[in-house]
């Protein structure tokens, strides 16, 4: 009897052992969020732990109620979720689905094992069943991200350039023509600055969407970067061509762009336009071209379309090596300062000498000026390279006068981008103290792109750079559409006569009759004038007869190294 009363306690304990374990299994089932089914193939019989019904009203009773679950997922998951679920459709003994359930958005991840006996019958099968909405939906957050641009909700230029590479691959297969236009908005950060960043991103978000009602199988829009956009055209003809869409795009600027609280924007845009396989033949290289020929546009004025050409690529390319190689001759002080001088036209007198850089690449070949100086002011080095001539020349000059006691002018031409920065004035008189120079000994050419910008602040700077005594003169003058208006109230001491005038002067009578009336205009002004490129005795003779001041060209001497100009420095003196 007390046998049997052992066993019998045995058999509880070890049933309330198991209902415990069962207990602590349901938990943790239900804290994971997992949901696992085990079936049973030879008691025939199904066990549920966790939260099935979370996800489906309706209980499992047998093996045969786990088709039920197909019901209630979305038809295209229901073949792929039989083949795993259901053992009549199994082909192997583990394999896993994802798929979502028609209501509620939820995503489950339905996994199964199937276990067989040594002959291979199967015994037992377990489905685990888990949420993974939260996952999903994290992922395809990852991938808007990775594919869209946040602001406007167009393809990126990541995603772009993918779908655009699958277009060329088609296209080569195709024989056909893929059309890609780069927009970029002309004065968007003038618009962004003056009225806001959120205005500014407001019409970001307008003109993105307007520019996705052009989207269709064969027309791909997206936002490449702050202001630029792209638009690629899969086989351009008929209506769908380039030419017809830049139409549209410019027909649809004459319209302002409607802002909430009323406000109305106009844009202009400047478009580059590159096609396959004419231009190049990868997604990369035609957007490069496109974006190439774009910046070209904008150089070249507002509201302008340019297309890609070969040689422009050739270009650029040779800008950007121009411009690596000027970074290494500011760090390594490459550059040259050539002098040439300035004669008073009557009697032929040293008047003063013109400052001019030279620069010899890394292979010994001499880059002109006008290639490198453009370069220099668009990438902003001309600020360390004009910072470089100006105390350089000011140096040399102090090294002249403390040789030959002469008096003569030290002209140095000023940049616009120079003469913008708030220190320029400061430094200036800071150099000349360095190395004791007089401030009346030094003239400033500058041209009327230093005017351009803001005249009165300009005329106020040069009222100062006179109060020191320093001399400022016009140069290239005539060359501009507003010249004339820039002399009334410009304190100028010199006007240059551009070279142009020069040239044509004594075959061409409208160059005779502006070239009389600008020394004349010039003398009742009160100013000095140098006529520069003078080549031929006759072009001096002429300009002598007409009172012009003084002469600057190769007739009377080539731009020199600082040496070779104290030879005629020397000269002059002696003449004394």
């Amino acid at each position: 009897m007390e046998e049997l009363q052992y066993q019998i306690d045995l058999l509880n304990a070890m049933n309330q052992k198991l209902s415990s374990n069962l207990e602590m299994y349901q938990k943790i089932c239900e804290m994971s969020k997992n949901t696992y089914v085990y079936c049973d193939f030879v008691r025939n019989k199904i066990d549920v732990m966790g939260q099935f019904q979370q996800y489906f009203p309706f209980q499992l009773s047998s093996i045969a109620d786990l088709e039920h679950i197909l019901e209630y997922v979305k038809e295209e998951y229901v073949e792929q979720l039989r083949n795993v679920i259901c053992l009549e459709y199994r082909t192997v003994d583990k394999d896993e689905v994802e798929c979502c359930l028609i209501k509620g958005g939820v995503w489950l991840h339905f996994e199964t094992v199937v276990v067989r006996d040594v002959q291979g019958k199967p015994q037992s099968k377990i489905v685990r069943i888990m949420d993974i909405s939260q996952t999903k939906r994290q992922k395809e957050e990852l991938k808007y991200l990775a594919y869209y641009d946040v602001m406007t909700g167009m393809y990126n230029r990541n995603y772009f350039i993918s779908i655009l590479s699958k277009w060329i691959e088609k296209a080569k297969e195709e024989k056909d023509i893929i059309g890609l236009i780069c927009i970029d908005i002309d004065d968007f950060k003038k618009i962004s600055d003056g009225m806001g960043l959120v205005i500014g991103d407001e019409l970001l978000q307008v003109f993105g969407q307007y520019l996705k009602e052009f989207s269709s199988d064969e027309i791909m829009v997206a936002r490449a970067n702050n202001d630029v956009f792209y638009m690629a055209i899969y086989a351009p003809f008929g209506s769908n061509s380039v030419e017809k869409i830049c139409e549209k795009i410019n027909k649809r600027l004459e319209e302002p762009f409607r802002l909430t609280q009323n406000r109305e924007i106009f844009l202009t845009v400047c478009m580059g336009i590159a096609l396959y396989p004419e231009s190049t033949q990868s997604a990369v290289e035609l957007l490069n071209c496109a974006e190439i020929i774009t910046l070209q546009a904008k150089m070249a004025g507002k509201n302008t379309i340019r297309y890609f050409e070969t040689p422009v690529l050739e270009e650029f390319k040779e800008m950007i090596e121009i411009e690596n190689q000027l970074k290494t001759a500011i760090l390594n002080n490459q550059f040259e300062l050539f002098f040439q001088p300035q004669f008073e036209a009557e009697g032929r007198k040293l008047r003063g000498v013109e400052a001019l850089i030279r620069w010899w690449d890394e292979s010994g070949h001499m880059v002109s000026p006008a290639v490198f100086i453009p370069i220099a002011e668009e990438s902003g080095m001309i600020v360390s390279i004009g910072d470089w001539v100006i105390e350089e020349a000011v140096r040399i000059y102090s090294e002249w006068k403390e040789k030959f006691d002469c008096d003569f002018v030290l002209s140095i031409n000023i940049s616009a981008i120079q003469y913008r920065k708030p220190d320029f004035v400061p430094n200036l008189i800071k150099i000349l103290k360095k190395y004791n120079v007089d401030a009346r000994a030094i003239e400033l050419e500058i041209t009327e792109s230093v005017l351009i910008k803001d005249f009165v602040e300009v005329v106020r700077q040069l009222r100062v750079l006179k109060d020191y005594g320093i001399k400022i003169s016009l140069d290239d003058f005539g060359t501009g559409f507003s010249s004339l208006s820039y002399l009334k109230g410009l304190p100028i001491d010199t006007l240059k006569i551009d070279k142009s005038f020069v040239d044509s002067v004594l075959e061409d009578q409208s160059t005779q009759v502006i070239t009389e009336a600008i020394v004349s205009m010039v003398k009742k002004l009160g100013y000095e004038t140098v006529a520069e490129g003078v080549e031929t005795e006759e072009q001096y003779q002429y300009l002598r007869n007409i009172e012009c001041d003084n002469i600057q060209g190769y007739l009377l001497g080539k731009p020199m190294p600082a040496k070779d100009l104290e030879q005629v420095i020397a000269k002059n003196m002696n003449q004394d």
